[in-house]
Parts: C-alpha cells; sequence; structure tokens
C-alpha cells in the first residue's frame, strides 16, 4: 500500500508499550506516511515501561487534527498519562470528529473512553479496560481487530500486524 503525502500522528507518553508504537512507526514509513512522533512537550524523550525512549517531534498543543489524515495511540501505561494532557485529547477529539482514523491498541481506548467517541461503537482493547469501554457506551467484543467507522481498535501486541493493515486501509480510503 502507498501512503505517500499521508501524515499520521502516532501519541507518546512515559511507560508506553514498545511494540504498539513502533510496528505502526515503521510499518507506516514503509508505506511512504509521514510519521510524527506527538507528546505533550516537543522534544522530549518518553521512555517506554522498558526504558525504550521515543523522542516527540511535536508537542499535541502546537498541531491540529487538521494536520493529520489518522492518529495512533498505542497502550502500555501511556493512555493513562495521556489521558491528563487536554492538548492530547484534543487532538484525539478532534480527529474522531473529522471522520479521520483513529486507531487505539491495549489500553489505548481508554483515550477513546475519555474523549467521548466509543458511545454507540463496537470496540475492542485490552481485557482489563473491558468495563471502562462498556461504561463510555461501546459495545465490548473478544476480536484481534474491530473497524466501527473510523475508529479502529484492537487488543493486544499479537494483533498488530490485523491493527496495522486496518489503520493503512482506512487511511488509503481517506
Amino acid at each position: 500500500m502507498n501512503l505517500a503525502g499521508k501524515r499520521v500522528a502516532v501519541l507518546v507518553e512515559q511507560k508506553y508499550e514498545e511494540l504498539e508504537v513502533w510496528y505502526p512507526v515503521y510499518r507506516l514509513r514503509e508505506a511512504g506516511a509521514e510519521v510524527v512522533l506527538v507528546g505533550p512537550e516537543a522534544g522530549k524523550t518518553y521512555p517506554s515501561k522498558l526504558g525504550y525512549p521515543a523522542k516527540a517531534d511535536a508537542a499535541a498543543a502546537d498541531v491540529t487534527a487538521d494536520r493529520f489524515h489518522a492518529v495512533v495511540i498505542p497502550g502500555g501505561f501511556s493512555p493513562d498519562y495521556v489521558r491528563r494532557s487536554e492538548p492530547m485529547l484534543k487532538l484525539v477529539r478532534d480527529a474522531a470528529g473529522q471522520g479521520k482514523p483513529v486507531a487505539a491498541v491495549c489500553h489505548g481506548p481508554w483515550v477513546l473512553c475519555s474523549v467521548g467517541c466509543l458511545k454507540g461503537r463496537t470496540a475492542t482493547g485490552f481485557h482489563s479496560i473491558k468495563d471502562d469501554m462498556v461504561n463510555a457506551g461501546a459495545t465490548f467484543v473478544d476480536r484481534e481487530v474491530v473497524v466501527d467507522g473510523n475508529i479502529i481498535t484492537s487488543r493486544k501486541p499479537d494483533d498488530l500486524p490485523a491493527f496495522v493493515v486496518a489503520l493503512m486501509e482506512a487511511i488509503g480510503r481517506g
């Protein structure tokens, strides 16, 4: 798939799951997309759960959803930190509201709960956040990837191949 000319925001915060950031980043770049790591602060390095660094290219407060064709929300423990940043939430909320693909894996759907875009949707995520997703209005299913309109969700790192294919297809249709 050729994604040349497409720009994708991948959210980074501390304690992210390594594979859930880097697998989509490299697959999207291989397809020709420009990938921008977006964190609370530009230039800051955010360590993964195991300490692997991800340096934010841009601060969420300095970008808008208009600049991107899609947003990726990795899991690990980083979504709990992302939910504390209003600029990060605004980016996700605006992208979802504009109908752009918003893809969340593992604990990433926590952010979707916070921005209110799961109501009436079918979605999946890591099993321990099922109650949060249901309470946010989602119909929770246990599948490797779920696409409901512009919202794409997956459960865990094992699901990344299907997750990224669904994301790339959604961006390509965009």
